[in-house]
């Protein structure tokens, strides 16, 4: 039985934000290329890709050679960290799931800034901007993205069109994968940034998109200035929508 894609109007999406002034949701059904949209203007702004990059840092290890596989285990120096999974040795399918900022900190430094930048132009993500430091431009820094910028890039992602090899392309989906079911598959990642101790959220991201047997939709959310404006809220909303458009199951 196919299920049945219920659209929302701006004005349905709107309870699911009343925590938040500044906030942003858009949805692409691949199959009629059409948009469900939250707050255009919002949708369009650029803010800091926090720990989405990932997916894009993910790519570029891979396919630069910086790691060989998914499964390539990088050793913990010993610092310890407020989020208790960072404090152990950890490989790129474990990182990515813990969003281990250490981790990818040292894709990045492995990639270096003139390999990096090439690659960050060459995917055309967002302002393209990696000025801020190797190890750190994509959090809170120097690289910008939009929602409609990510749904674009995950969009390209999902159809194997990106400029990397479908391997690594492969592996990234596989890696996104964050529940299934015999009716849908949701894919994401995850995103906060905070303040300058980072004890305290300002910008939650949750970006991905759902397969079900009607299609697939692509997503990008993000929510500023309201209570606890983190990625794991950003995502806790999203699902909620795609639960009452009939999306996930």
């Amino acid at each position: 039985m196919l299920v049945e894609f219920m659209r929302m109007e701006p004005s349905d999406l709107a309870p699911f934000f009343k925590d938040y002034s500044a906030a942003a949701f858009v949805l692409l059904d691949v199959s009629s290329r059409k948009y469900t949209c939250y707050n255009a203007a919002q949708c369009a702004r650029r803010f800091s890709p926090c720990s989405t990059f990932k997916v894009l840092n993910s790519l570029i290890a891979l396919e630069s050679g910086v790691i060989p596989h998914a499964d390539y285990r990088i050793k913990w120096d010993g610092r310890r960290y407020n989020v208790a999974p960072w404090n152990r040795d950890h490989t790129l399918r474990t990182a990515f799931a813990d969003s281990v900022f250490w981790y990818y900190q040292a894709l990045a430094r492995r990639v270096g800034p003139e390999r990096m930048g090439r690659y960050v132009r060459r995917v055309g993500y967002g302002n393209e901007d990696i000025s801020g430091g190797i190890a750190q431009f994509w959090l809170g820094s120097s690289l910008k993205i939009s929602a409609d910028e990510q749904v674009a890039f995950l969009d390209r992602l999902r159809r194997n069109t990106l400029p990397f090899s479908p391997r690594s392309q492969a592996v990234v989906r596989q890696m996104m994968v964050l529940s299934q079911t015999k009716d849908s598959v949701l894919r994401g990642k995850t995103g906060t940034a905070g303040n300058a101790q980072r004890t305290v959220a300002t910008l939650g991201w949750f970006v991905g998109y759902v397969t079900n047997r009607s299609g697939a939709y692509v997503f990008a959310t993000n929510i500023r200035n309201g209570d606890n404006p983190s990625g794991r809220t950003a995502r806790t909303i999203t699902e909620a929508i795609l639960r009452e458009m009939a999306l996930l199951t």
